[in-house]
């Protein structure tokens, strides 16, 4: 089973909020997931990031993959500097 930590589309109409989840690769991206590990907000100002650091690097040590865009969040929130410097 190959694991994604990928972003799940929440929110209204052209109002996008973005929950943070871990899921199989193979599964809707709106759809089933295995766990929720944070959330986005590209709509307020400034930005709202919220990330579990210690699931992210959890998950991480498991094996699963981040999409592009969750690993440009994480870079932000500087969770790979944490995972070199373990």
């Amino acid at each position: 089973m190959a694991v994604r930590i990928r972003l799940r589309r929440m929110g209204a109409k052209k109002r996008p909020f973005y929950r943070i989840v871990v899921a199989d690769s193979r599964s809707p991206r709106d759809g089933r997931f295995i766990e929720e590990i944070g959330y986005y907000n590209p709509i307020s100002e400034p930005k709202e990031i919220k990330i579990n650091t210690e699931k992210a690097l959890e998950w991480i040590g498991k094996g699963a993959k981040p999409s592009d865009t969750v690993k440009a969040l994480f870079q932000k929130n500087g969770i790979y500097e944490q995972l070199k410097g373990e």
